[in-house]
């Protein structure tokens, strides 16, 4: 089967749809996805998404970032980031997405690595709020076809440039012809044993890339998130959010004494857990949320609470067992700061992409912010072509 459209987008979380949103309504897009649509750890996000809060937030929002990553990060692509993030948020309240108030203002939480709050969430579920809310919107659109359980095999070159995909779903082979294409396909986490993310996310757009010869940067730089629910089953690890250790939540060691501070980057303190482990000769280290109030915990982590409930933990009386698991990739397919990979008529956003914005490790809840930051560009640039 042949398909000819102006833009492919391979994935559909919040990168996918954020270019889809910003291109040019009279361009005909086609979007395909390898799972379902509610299948993208976009929907995954608990913690919330960074915004700058005024002017004199920017020094420390900068230094946040650049200190969390090593000092690794690209530093055009972080301002960039962070100039952008409060027009992303009013485009967000736009489409419809609820943050958290009080008083009728924007309520901001905090969360480790971050030098004061500046976080916007929607309860423990913020990742959700907002790509739903998005899908929403483009489905609205006329000039989009959405093809899920459609999984890319290869990208079609022709004289160094790319001029579509290959692609295979239940009923065949697809060759899609497109003058752009935007690789949006997530992150690695399928290939781990231990991971926050869908098992069907396994780097397929890499592997593609490193065959054709466009450049990819820092494959190495993979975040472990340190507080993910530990358990013996086989499959995903449900991500015990940052934000509550922001709110006060303490990890102690099988003694339950404390032994690390719980708002160092994540980075620091997965090796402070890996450490304690080891010491303790245990598979994992305790986590109490005792200094949250019931009724916070309720109102800020009701999703948190009822999964640990299900799986026999009632977080308001007692410590749950967590352990690191694989959750974000730094690395990626190398892009500009309007999103173009090495490969003319190619672009990359999202976690498959490496921008240089997040370092050799990722600040908390800079992950949703700036995979639309670099969505838009992609868009507007094509846009402009």
């Amino acid at each position: 089967m042949k398909i000819y459209t102006d833009v492919v987008i391979v994935g559909t979380g919040v990168a996918g749809l954020f270019s889809a949103l910003h291109l040019p309504s009279d361009k005909k897009i086609l979007m395909i996805t390898k799972s379902d649509l509610e299948s993208s750890d976009s929907f995954l996000a608990q913690g919330g998404i960074c915004v700058l809060r005024d002017e004199s937030d920017y020094d420390s929002y900068f230094e946040d970032t650049m200190k969390a990553g090593h000092y690794e990060n690209r530093r055009e692509s972080v301002d960039i980031m962070i100039r952008s993030s409060r027009d992303i948020i009013n485009e967000l309240v736009g489409y419809g997405v609820e943050f958290e108030k009080k008083d009728g203002e924007f309520e901001y939480t905090r969360e480790g690595a971050h030098s004061k709050p500046r976080i916007l969430f929607h309860e423990d579920i913020t990742g959700k709020e907002i790509t739903s809310k998005l899908l929403a919107q483009v489905k609205k659109l006329d000039n989009v076809t959405i093809y899920e359980y459609t999984a890319m095999t290869d990208i079609i070159e022709e004289d160094g440039r790319c001029i579509g995909i290959l692609a295979e779903n239940e009923h065949g082979k697809l060759t899609v012809y497109a003058e752009n294409t935007i690789l949006a396909s997530g992150g690695i986490g399928g290939k781990y044993k231990h991971s926050t993310n869908f098992p069907h996310l396994t780097g397929d757009a890499l592997d593609i890339s490193k065959k054709h010869g466009i450049r990819l940067e820092h494959l190495d730089y993979v975040q472990i998130h340190p507080t993910t629910l530990y358990s013996e089953k086989p499959g995903r690890r449900f991500l015990i959010s940052e934000s509550v250790r922001g709110e006060g939540a303490v990890l102690y060691n099988k003694k339950k004494e404390r032994f690390v501070d719980e708002l160092l980057p994540r980075d620091v303190v997965t090796k402070a857990i890996h450490e304690q482990m080891e010491k303790d000769g245990s598979e994992y280290v305790w986590l109490s949320m005792e200094h949250i109030p019931k009724e916070e915990i309720m109102k800020h982590f009701p999703n948190i609470y009822q999964h640990c409930l299900e799986e026999g933990y009632d977080v308001t009386k007692e410590c749950i067992p967590v352990v690191p698991a694989q959750h974000y990739f730094m690395g990626g397919i190398w892009v500009d700061s309007d999103s173009r990979t090495s490969m003319d008529h190619l672009y990359a956003v999202g976690e498959t992409s490496c921008n240089g914005v997040h370092g050799a490790n990722r600040l908390a809840s800079n992950s949703l912010l700036e995979s639309m930051v670099f969505a838009k560009r992609a868009a507007q640039k094509i846009g402009r072509l």
